[in-house]
């Protein structure tokens, strides 16, 4: 007799396949959580709606038909007005396809229509990747993958049965009858684990093999990812933009998400306190300080476009020090640097512009996924060479045109003036020299100012940043930079702001530094004419009023400053993503596939070499002389060894002949008693034992005896009659 396995019925597939499509929806609208795109009103109306319809099956056949006839017209309206209102036509496509798959989540479904569904759904995953390079974009397509496969078997199931007809509107299916939790009873208890293990370990022979192609394919340069940023505009989040107003620092400084990740190939080389500069303001007026534009004619060459440039440090002895920059989506079109370099090469060609003297880089537009960048020969210093501002100065100061230079430029009426010469003289600082005196007004700051993420002007007449600087009041890095800039320039000494990153945290695990949102930074930057240099000057409370940048941060420091939480943990995970895949070029493919060979190589020395040293010690063994003190460990452990797999046996094999089976072949027990029936056939057996061991091979299971007990009776009778107790046939 054969135990047949139940099986799921039309409806139940009808069913299923419902519930897999609701899934698919869900996982594909998932991806506006890393999208940085507005549409997360769309994707959390999508999620209600189809989480609705996966609850209550039933209520979108309440939906009127009117719905379904103004469904795709009211679409096409919204996509057109929402392209006539952003003029951007990528965000607009992708609010166009949640919108496609709110209606096909929340309607029935032919095959055709779940077709349109697993095609919209991966529309979106893969624009989401390509647009990100997440590292949550690697689980979202194994997942979606895995259901689109699974939805796609579902259907080719259901065309085998009854053709499905058109859904009639207000007629309620007879699928969607019935609760959620006897139908997944039915599904567990149709389903066959060893095809659910087969098709497991396809899907992951097909991810390993895609890894492979991965490693082997020719690498194929694809440019600012597919042309896409184009059609999509980000705006920083961070604030590091042409012009700061007081506050935009601060603000970021209250995220916590990581900004930039930098490797390094020699840790030694990063400074004890490390600055990362990004955007440099010189103009300052209506509390805000801005990129003037006499600096940016003067400071930005010609826009370029090409895969890297040659900097203006000189290289140095000693093998190449790499620092590769991993910046993320938003940050800013200023690339973080550290100082004046060598070489700065892109993973792919990049249209930017660089200003030399101020130690800038700057891309054309705002990178819309992570932007990676190796720098080579970075050399850290507290003094950034401006030779060509150095000859503006004393031309300047010559000729008595110094308010010329934006760098001196005040905007502020004569009452501030007169309160920012008060200051300055009362410091000392007159006639001082650059370094004397940023030391001297940084140290008469602290002692006015305490440092605090809030801050408060106090109310009056002038300039904001002047009824700061003579209150008490604490205030942030802004308002400590942009007082010491109007100090200096009040003393006749040129200065800047400078914005950026200060510090970071270094990676336990992936070996890295990480700068987060909230190490964002603002600093001072005034020139020093006998170093024909712009010298850094941090007047912060807390913080190194004159850093060198020398090499300062060992091994030792490293591990001191090593992060090893758990955030640090799921960093490395995106720093691995970084490393292994985004930036798998065809250096990288060379250089996997030359290790790959190595360690195979390697590997297979070893094995051979350990047979070789295996067989010499077992040849060395057996031509040893034989005695009683070499045979007696042998000749006790054998019988030991014989014995525990004799009982190992026998103990599995009464166990597995007594388990009731949950597939379709005849069952161990009937199995067992037809074995011994043959045994016993024709003896002088009881017929008792005989009478059950029939009833166990082809009665019914509800009036079996108890197995163990007729299995042991025929088992007694078995030896019994091999030791001639009772006659054979």
């Amino acid at each position: 007799m054969v135990k047949k396995r139940p099986q799921l019925d039309h409806e139940d597939l009808l069913r299923l396949k419902w519930l897999l499509g609701g899934l698919l929806v869900l996982l594909a609208v998932s991806s506006v959580f890393y999208l940085d795109i507005e549409a997360w009103g769309l994707m959390a109306l999508t999620a209600v709606a189809v989480t609705a319809g996966l609850v209550r099956p039933a209520w979108p056949a309440r939906l009127p038909a009117l719905v379904h006839r103004l469904a795709f017209p009211a679409i096409v309206a919204f996509f057109i007005g929402d392209i006539y209102l952003t003029t951007e036509l990528l965000p607009a496509l992708v609010r166009l396809d949640i919108l496609l798959l709110l209606y096909r989540g929340i309607t029935y479904r032919r095959r055709r229509e779940d077709l349109q569904l697993i095609v919209l759904g991966l529309f979106l995953v893969v624009l989401a990747g390509v647009l990100t390079v997440s590292l949550w974009f690697a689980l979202q397509i194994l997942v979606f993958s895995a259901c689109a496969l699974t939805y796609l078997l579902v259907i080719t199931l259901v065309d085998t049965g009854p053709p499905t007809r058109e859904q009639p509107a207000g007629e309620v299916p007879v699928w969607t009858h019935g609760g959620w939790w006897p139908f997944l009873r039915r599904v567990r208890l149709a389903t066959d684990w060893r095809i659910v293990v087969l098709g497991g370990g396809l899907f992951g022979g097909l991810v390993v093999v895609s890894a492979l192609l991965f490693l082997a394919i020719p690498r194929v340069e694809l440019q600012n990812s597919l042309f896409l940023e184009r059609f999509i505009t980000k705006k920083a989040r961070t604030g590091f933009t042409d012009s700061i107003r007081f506050g935009d620092v601060t603000d970021i400084q209250q995220d916590n998400r990581v900004a930039v990740s930098i490797d390094v190939t020699d840790p030694a080389q990063v400074p004890a306190s490390p600055y990362w500069r990004m955007v440099v303001l010189d103009d300052y007026r209506e509390e805000t300080f801005r990129l003037s534009p006499e600096l940016r004619q003067t400071a930005f060459g010609r826009e370029r476009s090409a895969a890297g440039l040659r900097g203006s440090a000189r290289p140095r002895l000693g093998p190449p020090v790499y620092w590769t920059f991993y910046v993320e989506a938003g940050v800013s079109r200023y690339l973080p640097l550290g100082g004046a370099f060598e070489i700065l090469r892109f993973w792919e060609r990049q249209n930017f512009r660089e200003a030399r003297e101020l130690g800038v880089v700057a891309l054309r537009d705002e990178p819309v996924s992570m932007t990676a960048y190796r720098v080579e020969g970075m050399q850290p210093a507290g003094m950034m060479p401006d030779a060509e501002f150095g000859r503006r100065w004393e031309a300047a100061r010559s000729e008595g045109r110094t308010d010329n230079l934006t760098q001196l430029r005040l905007n502020l009426n004569e009452a501030d003036r007169e309160r920012l010469r008060q200051i300055v003289a009362e410091i000392g600082g007159v006639g001082a020299a650059p370094a004397d005196f940023a030391q001297r007004a940084s140290r008469w700051l602290a002692q006015r100012h305490g440092y605090g993420l809030q801050s408060r002007t106090p109310p009056g007449e002038g300039d904001p940043l002047v009824r700061w600087l003579i209150s008490t009041e604490p205030g942030h890095c802004e308002l400590f930079a942009g007082a010491l800039v109007l100090l200096a320039r009040t003393a006749g000494l040129p200065a800047r702001v400078v914005t950026g990153f200060r510090g970071g945290s270094w990676n336990g695990f992936s070996n890295n530094l990480t700068l987060r949102n909230s190490d964002a930074h603002a600093w001072v930057e005034i020139f020093d004419e006998a170093g024909q240099g712009w010298r850094r000057v941090d007047p912060t409370p807390g913080s190194p009023v004159l850093a060198d940048d020398a090499p300062g941060l060992a091994a030792a420091r490293l591990g001191e400053r090593a992060d090893r939480s758990w955030s640090a943990r799921l960093d490395s995970l995106r720093i691995f993503w970084y490393r292994r895949i985004v930036s798998f070029d065809q250096q990288s493919q060379v250089e996997t596939l030359k290790a790959v060979k190595t360690a195979t190589q390697e590997t297979g020395r070893r094995i051979r070499a350990w047979l070789d040293e295996t067989a010499a010690q077992v040849k060395a063994w057996l031509s040893a002389p034989w005695n009683l003190r070499r045979l007696l460990p042998g000749l006790l452990t054998a019988p030991a060894l014989a014995i525990l797999v004799w009982w190992s046996r026998r103990l599995m094999r009464q166990r597995w002949r007594l388990r009731r089976p949950r597939g379709g072949r005849l069952h161990p027990v009937r199995v067992e008693a037809g074995r011994w029936l043959t045994r016993l056939r024709g003896s002088d057996a009881d017929a008792a034992l005989v009478t059950e061991l029939q009833r166990l091979r082809f009665g019914a299971e509800g009036g079996w005896p108890a197995p163990a007990g007729v299995f042991r009776k025929a088992r007694r009778a078995w030896r019994e009659l091999r030791r001639g107790r009772i006659s054979s046939p």
